[in-house]
């Protein structure tokens, strides 16, 4: 019987023979189906007398232009190797019990009586066996012009093997003959003795041999017991005279160190095609790294197309059946053949929206500075020590904290920035909308006492109940921002959900509740600020300080209910630089409305900043 397979389609062949082949039936259907295969490459599992049945049914269909791949079995078969069979079987390929040489066998053999006789046809006088009627031996032979097989030395194959096996017992031997009592392997420390050795004793020295012949391969044997295989590549030539010549192309072995290795020698490969390179058995070219083998419905499976690694796939073999995806914080090239690291992204000083970012935060804290020095060069004068002009300074230096902590949202985030960033910015505020809030309150009781009965509501709004208001207040801010960040502390996160190429650094909030808690809270006293002074919006004029509070508040409001639903819908940087827009926008607000016209009079009007003035007494209305 004989038994067929195939694998890519018909794209290789397997032929195994069956040891008791030998119908010929059988061999004629075998070869019937290898002439109409798409199959370019034949492997067969045979001996060497199948091969022979074989190879007459391939000669009388002449099935031609296929590589024929030989098994151990019949790699070296000189019978296969007759000009009948050698144009159909030339270029054949298979694998040989490694070949070695052996030194000094020439010399023990020719100092052999049984080969010096079988050479010359004589005989030693003393040979009891020799043939009597042969003529005596003289010693004086010509060796160099004897031809005789045992002298070729030049092809040893399983007598190499069996000089490596008596080899591997000589130094086993040698390794338990130097065991020294009491140090021994065995129970109780002891060695092995060769009076009494047992089978087991030399295995177990044999599984520690290890040497390098002097042809150079390595023996040892491995965790199995099984010794590291090597083997030859052959390869059958066809010479111009019609004979063949089977040469070495190259091995295969494996070592301890090296583990598996094969070697080819492809310039000297002999191929029996016109066009003397290797055949092709298959119908698609090979697919380059950066694809993937997709088989065409209704083909062999060496039919297929190339297709492309999709979007975060990668391989970088060539003929991959699978693209295989990149590690979390890397994405695919270009080309699909590896991976590369993520792009980061978050929003950098060096970007063209940071750096307007970064240039309005120094622009508001350098404004505010210089409103603070005009303030402080100007404490004596009317306008600024109007209604506490120590919460005037206050509100500036709260703005000016307020447009510098902008600058925690712009660069990498890390830890501490992440935990800085809310609390500075929710407490900064905190203290400005407290300062508007009891200037607010301020107004009010000022204009109530100056109504007959009313001086009694002064006495709740002194100078240190204002200070110890804005303290309380600030002081609720900074305890919320303290649970929040004990609780839930805001931290650095490698966002991968908005983009698939892109890592997005940005600041989780931890807790979602705390954050709007804080925003509630600076909102609550903006509310309350911006009612109060509506209410106090249309007092004398010498109090008109309520106007300008309203004005601001409006402006902090309309500012902060746009923030919430722009920062919840942008992704990325963008929801930080929308933060960045809204501090800004509003920290601008309170600047320009609370602090604009007092400039503007102590700049442009200084007669205007009396107290006269102020009292709607001193100057005439333009």
């Amino acid at each position: 019987m004989l038994s067929v397979s195939s694998t890519g389609g018909g794209c290789i062949a397997y032929l195994e023979v069956l040891p008791w082949a030998r119908d010929h039936e059988e061999f004629k259907r075998i070869v019937d189906v290898m002439r109409r295969s798409t199959a370019r490459v034949v492997i067969v599992f045979a001996h060497e007398s199948q091969m022979l049945y074989l190879m007459e049914e391939v000669v009388r269909q002449n099935v031609t232009g296929l590589q024929w791949m030989a098994s151990e079995a019949w790699t070296g078969a000189a019978t296969l190797q007759t000009p009948q069979l050698m144009p159909y079987l030339a270029g054949t390929l298979g694998i040989a019990i490694r070949r070695g040489e052996i030194p000094g066998l020439r010399e023990f053999l020719l100092q052999v009586k049984q080969f010096w006789e079988h050479t010359f046809k004589c005989r030693f006088a003393r040979t009891n066996h020799s043939d009597p009627g042969r003529p005596l031996c003289t010693g004086q032979e010509d060796l160099f012009s004897a031809v005789t097989e045992f002298l070729d030395i030049s092809n040893l194959r399983p007598e190499y093997n069996v000089y490596k096996a008596v080899y591997a017992l000589a130094y086993a031997l040698d390794d338990m003959l130097r065991c020294e009592p009491g140090r021994g392997p065995f129970s109780g420390n002891s060695c092995g003795d060769l009076k009494s050795l047992d089978p087991w004793q030399l295995v177990h020295y044999l599984q520690k041999v290890n040497f390098t012949t002097w042809f150079g391969d390595e023996v040892s044997f491995d965790e199995n017991g099984d010794v590291l295989p090597v083997y030859d590549i052959m390869n059958w030539a066809l010479l111009p005279d019609g004979k063949a010549k089977v040469q070495n192309v190259g091995d295969v072995k494996r070592s301890a160190l090296k583990g598996e290795e094969l070697t080819i020698k492809d310039n000297q490969i002999f191929w029996n095609f016109e066009s003397k390179e290797a055949p092709r058995s298959v119908c698609s070219e090979s697919c380059p790294p950066g694809t993937r083998m997709a088989r065409k419905k209704g083909q062999p499976v060496c039919c297929f197309d190339c297709v492309p690694c999709s979007e975060g796939k990668f391989s970088n073999n060539t003929d991959s059946m699978e693209c295989s995806s990149c590690p979390q914080d890397f994405w695919s090239s270009p080309q699909r053949d590896h991976c590369v690291p993520k792009k980061t992204e978050f929003l950098s000083y060096q970007e063209p929206l940071g750096i307007c970012l970064t240039a309005a935060s120094l622009l508001g804290t350098f404004i505010s500075a210089i409103v603070l020095g005009i303030f402080i060069c100007h404490h004596s004068t009317p306008i600024v020590r109007a209604n506490n002009s120590e919460l005037s300074f206050l509100i500036l230096v709260s703005i000016k904290l307020c447009f510098l902590c902008s600058l925690l949202f712009i660069g990498r985030p890390r830890l501490w920035t992440c935990q800085l960033r809310h609390a500075a910015f929710g407490i900064s505020f905190v203290l400005c909308v407290s300062c508007i809030l009891v200037k607010t309150m301020v107004v009010l009781a000022v204009f109530k006492a100056s109504k007959p009965g009313g001086g009694a509501s002064l006495k709740w709004f002194g100078v240190m109940q204002q200070r110890g208001t804005v303290l309380g207040l600030t002081s609720i801010q900074a305890a919320i921002c303290t649970a929040w960040l004990v609780s839930s502390s805001p931290a650095p996160h490698k966002n991968t959900q908005y983009h698939n190429d892109k890592i997005v650094y940005e600041c989780v909030v931890g807790s979602t509740l705390g954050f709007a808690v804080l925003l509630g809270y600076i909102g609550l006293l903006a509310i309350i600020s911006f009612l109060l002074a509506f209410l106090a919006r249309n007092l004398p004029d010498n109090f008109n300080e309520a106007k300008l509070i309203t004005f601001s508040m409006l402006i902090f409001c309309a500012v902060w209910v746009a923030f919430v639903p722009a920062y919840v819908n942008s992704p990325g940087k963008y929801a930080d630089a929308v933060e960045i827009f809204a501090i800004l926008a509003s920290s601008f607000g309170l600047l320009v409305a609370l602090f604009g016209p007092k400039c503007y009079v102590i700049l442009l009007r200084p007669e205007k900043n009396t107290k006269k003035a102020i009292m709607g007494r001193g100057t005439n209305k333009p």
